[in-house]
């Protein structure tokens, strides 16, 4: 074609609307809430339930969203379970999440008062709207790394035994097998954990998310393990120590999984649990540098093993504090990403249910604020003053527009944002509320609603993705680039720190003749004005592309472009 079609927008507006529209009526919660769910509360359980309960790839399409977090609000402050009530109350599109039940709370008034405060609310709104739970684990393996593991003969003892004989203190994936089953007996096996089975027995769905990090041996670390050494010896190539490595995790975690399952005292919890772990999932890096998979368990059979034994994986949409990621870079949250997209179909193909979530950092430290001074130490901790340090700005827009990105590339089915657990809600909540945002929108949006459910990622093929390093064969002609090209991309080639000014991506809907594109953009560092982007078999548009991100449908019978809600 050969029309230009330029459509302009405003940069500001609907989104502030209705963010406060949403505010507000958070703030109006029904008075008897702690009781008794609002209207709103019992619409959106419909919602929530459905979504979280819907197969990944059935005949409804992708679930939709919802919102879920790492900060448990154990402390009394940052992301409670009151809080949750009032978010419920609000009609937000939550996951309810809860720290991990432990001790006995019929030991001592203390203890029963203390876990009433903090479970009993929240607890007793999932029970009477039927809504799917999930709880904030540890790294459950890492209690097999105590002394009293590390003292027992080595033949019996789960971590790493060294060429000398000595004790490693990682995990091992050759040690015996039969430690692995010790800690559904510490963490499920509980008190605790049975009281929350009677107060709600018959949950729809629970997520006992893991934090998995214990500490491991690595493959390239194969050869400082007296037990491979005796199996195998010295000198094997590198893709035969990633296999055994991987294999040896793949016996082990489902004996941890079957035993934390089988000490379960609810039969519908029995049922209904499922396991997933933080960064189980395949390489984002994939072929960044050229020796990406140091850091991988990559074979010819698998890209990863992790959807073998996890039921999921909430892999890390990270712009890392300790790093050089930025939002903005092609070493970026939004290009390292792209790779998840070919890993997606392969863990699907292995495990048709896994249940597939993202979990959202932006490297910022609980202490950061807009008015505390830029020092080296706090541009160390977080990525804000790293940014400031750039001479930029880091607001709740940028952050949504981010956010929108991924969400829109990736289409999990949750969105776990991460804050330490020791943050306070403040000053996070202007962030957090853009979160909430971003998913309550597609709720209200049937156009969203649809090309999130059935869109299929248009891939652009006019260029490949900038990660090229050692490649394995079997790769090489996969799709794995999705950013559409602008009139504003820098010249190539691009270095990993090239400046990408907007990151966009569309989906596709229908067949030539009648097909109809959603285009997503974002602008991380200005709001941006006639920025023309090229979608691949249709035509160059020129639109206006705020920091908060805009989404466009665009329609081929008649050449129509029409700019949905803003942000």
């Amino acid at each position: 074609m050969a029309m230009k079609m330029i459509i302009k927008a405003g940069i500001c507006g609907v989104f502030f609307s209705i963010f406060a529209i949403g505010s507000s009526r958070g703030e109006a919660s029904n008075p008897a809430s702690a009781n008794f769910p609002s209207l709103q509360a019992r619409h959106v359980s419909i919602e929530i339930r459905m979504e979280a309960l819907l197969p990944p790839n059935g005949p409804a399409g992708r679930p939709l969203p919802l919102v879920s977090h790492w900060n448990m609000g154990s402390q009394g402050r940052g992301w409670t379970p009151q809080y949750q009530v009032k978010l419920l109350d609000r009609g937000c599109h939550i996951l309810p999440w809860f720290g991990w039940p432990r001790g006995d709370p019929s030991d001592s008034e203390k203890n029963a008062k203390r876990f009433h405060e903090y479970y009993g609310a929240l607890m007793h709104y999932c029970r009477e709207l039927c809504l799917p739970i999930c709880f904030r684990g540890t790294q459950w393996e890492a209690m097999l790394l105590g002394k009293e593991y590390r003292e027992l003969p080595a033949q019996k003892c789960p971590a790493v035994i060294g060429a000398d004989g000595k004790v490693i203190r990682k995990l091992s994936p050759f040690g015996p097998v039969e430690p692995w089953r010790d800690p559904a007996k510490v963490y499920v096996d509980t008190p605790a954990m049975k009281e929350l089975q009677r107060v709600y027995p018959e949950p729809p769905l629970v997520i006992f998310v893991g934090n998995n990090e214990a500490p491991d041996l690595r493959w390239h670390q194969a050869e400082q393990s007296k037990r491979y050494l005796d199996k195998y010896g010295k000198g094997r190539p590198d893709r035969f120590k990633r296999q055994v490595v991987a294999e040896g995790w793949i016996e082990r975690y489902p004996v941890m999984f079957r035993a934390m399952r089988e000490a379960l005292v609810s039969d519908e919890w029995k049922k209904n649990v499922r396991f997933v772990g933080y960064g189980a999932f395949g390489p984002s890096h994939f072929g960044r540098w050229p020796s990406w998979k140091e850091y991988s368990l990559i074979t010819e059979k698998w890209t990863s093993p992790d959807w073998y034994f996890w039921d999921g994986g909430s892999p890390s949409y990270y712009t890392h504090n300790w790093n050089d990621n930025r939002d903005h870079w092609v070493w970026s949250t939004q290009v390292q990403s792209m790779n998840w997209i070919f890993q997606l179909d392969e863990a699907w193909k292995v495990n048709p249910d896994f249940w597939w979530e993202i979990s959202l950092w932006d490297g910022n430290a609980s202490d950061w604020t807009p008015e505390i001074d830029c020092t080296p130490e706090m541009i160390k901790k977080s990525k804000a003053y790293q940014y400031a340090q750039d001479g930029q700005t880091y607001t709740p827009e940028r952050y949504l527009g981010w956010v929108q990105f991924g969400m829109w590339l990736l289409r999990p089915r949750v969105v776990r944002e991460f804050r330490g657990s020791t943050t306070p809600l403040e000053p996070w909540r202007p962030f957090f509320e853009r979160l909430l945002f971003a998913v309550d929108r597609i709720y209200a949006d049937a156009t969203l609603q649809e090309f999130w459910r059935h869109g299929k990622l248009v891939p652009n093929r006019e260029h490949r993705h900038p990660y090229q390093e050692d490649i394995p064969q079997k790769y090489r002609d996969l799709d794995r680039w999705f950013l559409l090209d602008t009139n504003l991309d820098p010249k190539r080639p691009w270095e990993q720190k090239t400046n990408i000014p907007v990151f966009s991506l569309a989906l596709l809907r229908g067949e030539k003749g009648t097909r109809r594109w959603l285009v997503y953009a974002h602008s991380p560092l200005e709001d941006r004005h006639d920025v023309k982007i090229t979608i691949p078999e249709f035509d160059d548009v020129t639109i206006d592309v705020p920091r908060a991100g805009v989404f466009y449908l665009l329609e081929e019978s008649d050449n129509k472009v029409t700019l949905l809600a803003q942000s």
